[in-house]
């Protein structure tokens, strides 16, 4: 019973943060409200005692990419955002939902696809060890994703060396 109510705690939480990241005007408030949003989701993962993903989702999400985005945030600078609104368009909401829509098609039709739904019948009762989840995150074999972390990781530092070339661009400017 407790973790019903616990779980109903967080799912609320998360919704109205999400919802709060995505209606706020304000940009550091969006971030504010996605750091919760990160939080309840690592919550749920505790709840379900999934410690692992909870604690990845607490260090990597919650932590490193909030403040990236915190960091690109401060780049853009307070001159560049006051009076920054957005009004919306009846043809990229359109657009939008196409999108979404096409991407709900796709996520289902690869699931139907690869037998997801019938393959945790095939496990049966079998757990995955956390001693497989980390040979499959740290190889280099076939379905492993050493490769995948390394690209992303270089990804991640063009984009702070690119933030640091913008935030050096814009001092020279100010001078």
């Amino acid at each position: 019973m407790a973790n019903i109510i616990m779980f109903g705690i967080l799912a609320v939480v998360v919704v109205c943060a999400a919802l709060y990241c995505i209606c706020t005007k304000y940009i550091m408030r969006a971030a504010t409200s996605l750091l919760f949003v990160l939080f309840g989701v690592a919550g749920l993962y505790f709840l379900l005692d999934y410690t692992f993903l909870g604690a990845v989702q607490l260090s990597i999400y919650a932590g490193a990419i909030t403040m990236i985005y915190i960091f690109a945030i401060q780049l853009v600078g307070k001159r560049n955002l006051q009076g920054l609104t957005e009004q919306f368009k009846g043809s990229r909401v359109a657009s939008g939902l196409v999108m979404a829509l096409v991407g709900v098609v796709t996520v289902v039709g690869i699931l139907l696809k690869n037998s997801f739904f019938y393959g945790a019948e095939l496990l049966g009762d079998r757990e995955v060890s956390m001693d497989q989840i980390g040979t499959a995150l740290v190889g280099a074999g076939k379905y492993q994703y050493v490769l995948p972390f390394e690209f992303i990781s270089v990804f991640l530092l063009a984009c702070i060396i690119g933030g640091l070339l913008i935030a050096r661009d814009h001092k020279e400017e100010e001078k």
